[in-house]
């Protein structure tokens, strides 16, 4: 019986000597050999992720994209000398001595500023009309720091784009995209000076295309919807697609306080690149014309008519000695096809016009007390508009 109890006292004794080695050496052992629900562990011996420093981009980074796009966009300033303004106390001698270099100060030039698109390397810059309309002065800064005083090639206030130039070398050019290819959905990029913080870049989805009825413009309202955060100064600026292509050219925003509220509005590149062309060439954008004032036919309008469909532009008024009274067009007819084109309204009929050639001869098919009658026209130029202003 002693034996047997020495022989208890010794295993023990060998138990507890090994237990004190091992939690001495390693202590996260311990819980691991006896099971205990308590693991011991050094903070030094906690694993840590790190990404590699040759890690590939997130999927779903813009940045490829930012970075080819972003050299090609400049911020445009812009300055004209402001009217005279008679200052209340100008002429007391009193004031003047104290105040007459503040009071002077109301006859600086006014500065505004808005963005702008390099789209050729010879110097050739996009922006809006109402970005450089008017301005005495247009200074033009690239992103890598260089600055330029720009002229204007032309305009078009019917669109709000202008052309403008500037004379450096190795200009970063951007890229034109394909529009048509776009739909409701696609991720795009706003690039622009936003209240002149600095170029920056947001991010949305093109909203809807296509848009007009807007009263944004005048006559040919075709616009990109985003709502990739458009704000003032971001006029003129470029709207781009994932692979830093040019989509359109960022004109104006719906906003009741002056701030993004996601309702921006682009000018789309095809229309872009008709007019850049026609402005280079030509130096203005010359467009078909035939004296019309046109109206949408709404549904009252149609059962009144005694119409079934409501596609076609009401003629409400008609140019005296114009194109269209001289084909033999009255107020009250219906133009439901001009060169061969079906009309669907009245934006669809001024857009179709004013892609024809002036003095061209073509065929104008209208409904006149429910029946079709075809007249011969000879289309003549739209006067140039005046310019307007868009509040952005």
């Amino acid at each position: 019986m002693r034996r047997l109890w020495l022989l208890f006292a010794q295993t023990v004794t060998i138990g507890l000597a090994i237990l004190f080695i091992v939690t001495t050496l390693k202590p996260e052992w311990a819980g691991g050999l006896f099971g205990s629900a308590h693991k011991i562990r050094s903070a030094s011996s906690v694993p840590m992720l790190e990404a590699p420093a040759s890690a590939t981009p997130a999927q779903g980074s813009y940045r490829d994209a930012a970075r080819l796009a972003m050299p090609s966009v400049v911020n445009i300033f812009t300055s004209k000398n402001a009217a005279p303004m008679q200052h209340p106390f100008m002429d007391d001698p009193f004031f003047r001595k104290f105040f007459g270099d503040r009071l002077d100060e109301d006859q600086d030039k006014q500065v505004s500023l808005g963005s702008g698109v390099i789209v050729s390397s010879e110097g050739y810059v996009l922006t809006n009309n109402h970005v450089v309309e008017s301005a005495d002065e247009i200074e033009v800064a690239l992103t890598d720091g260089r600055k330029a005083q720009a002229k204007v090639v032309g305009s078009d206030p019917e669109t709000d784009l202008a052309v403008i130039k500037i004379d450096l070398k190795d200009l970063p050019a951007i890229t034109l995209g394909h529009v048509e290819e776009a739909r409701v959905g696609d991720v795009v990029l706003a690039i622009g000076n936003p209240f002149g913080v600095g170029q920056t870049v947001t991010m949305g989805i093109i909203s809807a295309l296509g848009r007009n009825h807007l009263g944004i413009l005048d006559a040919f309202e075709n616009f990109i919807q985003t709502d990739a955060a458009i704000n003032p100064g971001n006029s003129g600026g470029a709207l781009i697609d994932v692979h830093g292509n040019l989509l359109g050219i960022n004109t104006a925003i719906y906003s009741r306080s002056g701030g993004s509220l996601g309702i921006g509005f682009a000018i789309p590149v095809t229309t872009v690149k008709s007019v850049m062309d026609a402005i280079i060439k030509d130096g203005q954008v010359v467009r078909g014309y035939i004296g019309v004032e046109p109206q949408d036919i709404t549904p009252e309008l149609a059962e009144s008519f005694g119409l079934k469909k409501t596609t076609g532009a009401i003629i409400a008024g008609v140019l005296r000695g114009g194109p269209a009274d001289k084909a033999g067009i009255r107020p009250g007819d219906i133009l439901v096809s001009i060169d061969g084109k079906a009309i669907a309204d009245m934006a669809d009929m001024l857009t179709h016009i004013a892609q024809l050639k002036p003095n061209t001869k073509t065929q104008a098919i209208v409904l006149r007390n429910n029946q079709e009658t075809t007249l011969s026209i000879v289309i003549g130029q739209r006067p140039r508009a005046q310019s307007r202003t868009l509040g952005e």
